[in-house]
């Protein structure tokens, strides 16, 4: 016998999360909502529990999408074994028709790829499907309510796929003792008797059914007026989002919360929950950037200025260095030793300084063809490319039809109808671009403190993240400073995190730059493990000095040959600027058989040639 899933009602705390499933349960056309929180957060119990609810309602099923789906699994496609059989045009319905008049759940949505977001999206818009393809037109109603959950951690989806869900909820645990002590008490419960638990329940899940089957009758009468209709542009247009869909989803969340409430008209309270919901992930405008609604700027659009006091922010994660402890003061300075002479106690560290802004890089490419994860960077050959051959064995990517109906055709025709075999089948051979793993390499030493270079260096780095996010890659950030290299980032698609790592951290001291090669090699063999379709691209920006601990130089070759024999692709940016160069990020080039770019020349406008010996 199995067990009932955990209660819609003794989900402790996260109120805002449960209401969003609750309107969107309401109203599908708000377009469903995104979930984004830390592991461990009730994301999933939240959507099986609420599935539950609504299956009580009208049998609602619960249908999980995986990531690994293709479109045809998502959307349907023609049913081969019927036109080869019978000779007869037939389409087999996919995912999106099993979850009609349910919910459709995709965990890690964040990293479904971005066609088959799109295609969900559009579903959970328009409750309809259209298919045009392999000479079948075909067309089937799909209203669900979408749900997604993703972790920030593992990446972001783009703004655009962002603005694509009605609503978003980021949910956190608590800090609070009392409220993580009833979580704890409340799991072991459900885990000691899942029956006894669930029944405990019941009686508040069937209400809330009642209420969700109650407000779907009442919401088609729920009057929003001109006044609340101004309200909502108003608000829209002051916090500068982008199109109207914003507008129509604070709308439809604003009458679908009336409705929740049992009222006849939507007020100012219902759309300030509506604007809570729907527009703080509307407002981001560039990967960097935090999303968030300013309370104060809400009141006074809306005219309600006695809204209590402002709950205290959550601590930023980021304001401890990774490695522990406290900041140091910016104030504190390198040591003013030379690099000769000993050093009796480790240098005192400073923050870096701010960085220049951001510019549009040149790509950098991996050199060869390989066969990683859709993306923007390297050529690949991979499922999203365009079909660029055909394999008779089972190296491609998707059923060739007509190859595959033509080698049937050409082999034998017996009783006057095709008879193909399993050698007829042929499969599209794709190539397209693949995202890549992109490590960053920076040299936060003495030699490159200074406040000019080192914001320079930081703009370019940033300038790479931006340009990596954009590109679909995952990154890592690696500094190494004094007698160590340090794993700032481990590998992430969160351009988020990514930039705020790479905006602060600790300078100063000597370069061992063997160190952060090191730590490099050590990053590609372990990713490798992970993910052997991605390839690395190692990006080094260093002035290319080494200092520190016998034959420092030598060491930092013996490096840069284990990055090589990783099998590494590196590019190495010369962030020297003194008058006289020394030349020394040119040899660590050599050593790796990497190009070489001056920091001025990763501009889009200034790469152009060097990019081109680097692909």
């Amino acid at each position: 016998m199995s067990h009932p899933d955990f209660p819609f009602s003794a989900i402790v705390g996260h109120d805002q999360l449960r209401l969003a499933l609750i309107l969107c349960a309401v109203r599908p056309e708000i377009g469903g909502v995104l979930i984004r929180g830390e592991k461990g957060t009730a994301k999933s119990t939240a959507v099986r529990a609420l599935a539950g609810i609504l299956s009580s309602i009208d049998g609602a099923c619960l249908v999980e999408l995986p990531i690994g789906a293709t479109e045809d699994r998502v959307i349907g496609s023609l049913d081969l074994q019927k036109v080869l059989r019978d000779g007869e045009h037939a389409f087999s319905p996919g995912l999106l028709s099993r979850a009609h008049r349910g919910v459709l759940y995709v965990d890690e949505v964040n990293l479904l790829h971005d066609h088959l977001v799109d295609v969900l999206l559009d579903a959970a818009a328009m409750g309809r499907v259209h298919v045009e393809r392999d000479g079948v037109s075909h067309s089937y109603e799909s209203r669900f309510v979408l749900i997604g959950t993703m972790n920030p951690e593992e990446g972001e989806l783009r703004p655009q796929l962002l603005d694509r869900f009605g609503l978003t909820v980021d949910v956190r645990a608590s800090r609070e003792v009392a409220v993580r002590t009833e979580v704890i008490r409340a799991r072991l419960a459900y885990e000691a008797d899942p029956q006894g638990f669930a029944a405990r329940f019941a009686d508040a899940d069937a209400d809330v059914a009642r209420r969700i089957a109650a407000a779907r009758t009442r919401v088609a009468g729920v009057v929003l007026g001109d006044d609340e209709l101004g309200r909502i542009a108003a608000l829209c247009a002051a916090f500068d989002v982008d199109g109207m869909r914003a507008d129509l989803v604070v709308a439809r969340t604003a009458v679908a919360h009336a409705a929740w409430r049992g009222a006849e008209h939507v007020a100012a309270e219902d759309i300030r929950v509506a604007a809570e919901l729907a527009l703080p992930h509307r407002r981001r405008r560039d990967p960097f950037d935090d999303p968030g609604l300013d309370p104060g700027a809400l009141d006074e659009i809306l005219g309600d200025q006695d809204t209590g006091p402002e709950p205290e922010p959550d601590p930023d994660p980021d304001s401890d260095p990774p490695g522990g402890g406290t900041p140091p003061p910016a104030e504190s300075e390198t040591s003013g030793q030379s690099e000769g002479s000993p050093s009796p106690s480790p240098a005192p560290a400073q923050q870096s300084a701010a960085p220049t802004p951001t510019f549009q890089t040149r790509a950098l490419r991996v050199p060869g063809v390989g066969e990683g994860a859709p993306g923007r960077r390297s050529v690949a050959r991979n499922r999203s490319g365009a079909v660029v051959g055909v394999s008779p064995g089972d190296t491609g990517d998707g059923l060739h039809l007509f190859a595959t109906m033509l080698a049937t055709a050409g082999r034998s025709r017996q009783a006057g109808r095709l008879r193909p075999d399993v050698d007829d089948i042929r499969l599209a051979v794709r190539q397209g671009r693949e995202g890549n793993l992109v490590i960053f390499v920076v040299d936060a030493s003495g030699s490159m403190a200074a406040r000019d270079r080192m914001s320079a260096v930081s703009g370019a780095a940033l300038s790479l993240l931006r340009d990596a996010y954009q590109r679909r890659d995952k990154v890592a950030v690696i500094t190494f400073r004094a007698d160590q290299a340090q794993l700032l980032l481990p590998p992430t698609t969160s351009a988020h995190i990514a930039g705020r790592r790479l905006a602060r951290f600790d300078t100063g001291g000597r370069t061992p730059l063997a160190q952060g090669l090191l730590a490099a090699a050590d990053l590609v063999r372990r990713e490798k493990v992970r993910d052997r379709t991605r390839r690395p691209l190692v990006v080094v920006l260093t002035d290319g000095r080494a200092t520190g601990g016998p034959d420092p130089l030598g060491r930092s070759r013996i490096a840069a040959a284990r990055l090589v024999a990783e099998g590494a692709s590196a590019v190495v940016v010369d962030c020297e600027t003194s008058y006289i160069r020394l030349g020394l990020a040119g040899v660590l080039a050599d050593a790796l058989g990497a190009p070489v770019l001056r920091l001025e020349q990763l501009r889009a406008e200034a790469l152009t040639a060097v990019v081109r010996s680097a692909a």
